[in-house]
């Protein structure tokens, strides 16, 4: 019988780590260690965690523990005590988007990622950190805070053809919340490999104007915002020296991550990251291109 997935996560502490694997991943595969990190974030990250943990989790794929950073306003003293240790995971999850995380924790993550770590970056956490370098080149693309032409292009698909736009301008925005369209681009990479073409995700906010170094980027898939009239970043993949990173803009609130697609692609985007290679198959309550697909 498995464990209760939220009774286990609110008993986290504030600086601790609760493991929650189960049962059923595939005997020939070992499950791979996640990491999610969350404590601030600007979007409820104490209901959607619970999600991430709960799609990671119930795959089989994989064993996922949580780090929860201090929270906001904190005295250095209380980041002194925060320190994962990133290079005991396979991969690390962000639903973090708050205060700068601390020097030393900052380099540790560098190292890790460059080194070869998986990485997946999801939605607002692509709002963190404007002013870190290494971050926005992990991530390729950014929004808010500040951000501006000097951080980098807008990156968007327009005419079936991928533009890089210099143009000045804030980087980061969303229209009301609605259901919309993900078209795969490339089927042939791992994470996608089997998609439908297109795809309707169920009611979240569709990120427009993203922008930043856009280094060792991939386009997936996109989904064309009706504020823009172009087809925005949805499903990317990136490079970080070694290391692989998976980002998706998607996942506004536990509504939005109950989607069987969202919890698919981050499922086979995260088993990406951590391993180069994807076994999940694509469930069979996957959305079409006429229906969401919501799980309770």
């Amino acid at each position: 019988m498995k464990t209760p997935v939220h009774a286990l996560v609110s008993l986290v502490g504030m600086f601790g780590f609760v493991s929650l694997g189960f049962e059923g991943y595939a005997a020939e595969a070992k499950p791979l260690r996640v990491l999610i990190i969350d404590g601030q974030n600007n979007h409820n990250w104490k209901s959607t965690t619970p999600v991430l943990v709960d799609a990671l989790s119930q795959s089989g794929r994989f064993t996922v523990e949580v780090s929860t950073a201090p929270p906001k306003g904190q005295p250095k003293e209380a980041w002194s005590t925060w320190s994962p240790d990133f290079a005991g995971f396979a991969a690390i999850v962000s639903n973090y988007n708050g205060e700068l995380w601390p020097e030393p924790v900052q380099r540790a993550f560098e190292t890790y990622v460059s080194s070869g770590g998986g990485f997946v970056c999801v939605h607002a956490a692509n709002n963190s950190f404007p002013e870190w370098l290494e971050y926005n080149k992990m991530i390729g693309l950014g929004g808010w805070g500040g951000r501006n032409e000097k951080n980098g292009p807008f990156v968007y698909r327009k005419g079936g053809e991928l533009v890089r736009d210099t143009s000045p301008g804030s980087g980061g925005g969303h229209g009301p919340q609605h259901e919309f369209t993900v078209e795969v681009l490339d089927s042939e990479h791992p994470i996608t490999k089997g998609l439908p073409l297109k795809w309707k995700h169920t009611a979240d906010e569709l990120y427009h104007a993203l922008r930043g170094p856009g280094e060792n980027l991939k386009l997936l898939g996109v989904a064309h915002s009706p504020v823009t009239q172009r087809d925005e970043p949805m499903l990317l993949t990136l490079s970080y020296g070694k290391g692989r990173v998976f980002h998706t803009p998607m996942g506004h609130s536990d509504v939005s991550m109950k989607c069987a697609g969202f919890q698919t692609v981050l499922e086979r985007g995260t088993e990406w990251a951590a391993s180069g290679a994807v076994t999940l198959l694509v469930p069979a309550d996957f959305p079409t291109e006429e229906a969401v697909a919501p799980r309770k």
